[in-house]
């Protein structure tokens, strides 16, 4: 059956082609996230049902006190889940602003915390005073749930994930590294890790995460089109770094909304081979 693009430029075509594939891989990483949270939607739930209960068997005022209290911290943790969600489905624009990185942080972890406990990942944060990004806080939000997913599958036995916020005044720029420390990347494959439909692994895991191969490619097309860079370090048996390099809104506001200034190449604490990937 003809295609209503058949006689469009091929550039125009394949630029659609694209945007269809990201459109698609953001329902899949959207379904992938609603899966998750209903499990630990349904645990809050069961918290606000089993205090009521309480409340319910209990009439002395203590009593009564400690069930709404616990009432009121789950169904505050509800909305947070929730509005997470919503956040993610319903911010399909692609306008940039400025934007505090801790909070798309802190939200994405709130979305993931079940699945980081099932698999024992201990998840530590290390923030620097940084200025506002300027970036599209929904694009960024999908890159950094792939990585956080993709360190989380790197330590199947569980094991230790840092992120960290590092400040980069000479540039105008924040390092946002996402670091585990699980199987490492193989050096030949790392040099390809940025390839679309090239993965490292075989298939879906356990959780039905993972093998597609779409994820870092859309991840670095993204990060590119802020006019940003990611780079990786990783060392088999060590484990991996990825470096994601962002404008702040100092950068941005003299010449909004382009950005086209070149960036360094960020230098990572990980021994071993790294792959920038160029702009």
């Amino acid at each position: 059956m003809p295609s209503p693009h058949d006689n469009l430029p091929l550039e125009k075509q394949v630029e659609i082609l694209k945007q269809q594939l990201a459109q698609a891989q953001n329902m899949t990483a959207l379904g992938e996230l609603v899966s998750t949270t209903t499990h630990e939607f349904n645990n809050v739930l069961m918290t606000i049902i089993n205090y009521a209960k309480y409340g319910l068997r209990h009439q002395d005022k203590a009593s009564r006190e400690k069930a709404f209290e616990k009432i009121l911290n789950a169904g505050n943790r509800a909305a947070k889940i929730t509005n997470g969600v919503l956040g993610v489905a319903r911010n399909r624009s692609t306008g940039r602003d400025a934007t505090d990185l801790v909070k798309v942080i802190e939200d994405s972890l709130v979305l993931l915390e079940r699945e980081m406990n099932k698999y024992r990942i201990k998840v530590e944060k290390q923030y620097e005073e940084i200025p506002e990004a300027f970036v599209n806080g929904n694009q960024i939000q999908q890159v950094l749930l792939n990585l956080l997913i993709n360190a989380r599958q790197a330590m199947p036995n569980g094991g230790r994930l840092l992120i960290k916020l590092l400040n980069d005044p000479r540039n105008d720029m924040i390092d946002l590294v996402v670091r585990d420390f699980g199987c490492g990347i193989p050096q030949d494959k790392l040099p390809h890790i940025f390839d679309s439909f090239f993965s490292t692994k075989a298939g879906p895991d356990a959780s039905g995460k993972g093998g597609t191969g779409l994820g870092l490619s859309m991840c670095r097309d993204i990060i590119e089109s802020h006019q940003g860079r990611i780079r990786v370090d990783s060392t088999p048996g060590v484990g991996t770094a990825f470096t994601i390099k962002l404008p702040t809104v100092n950068k941005a506001a003299p010449r909004r909304p382009a950005i086209r200034a070149p960036l360094a190449a960020p230098t990572m604490p990980i021994p071993g081979s790294s792959t920038p990937v160029p702009g």
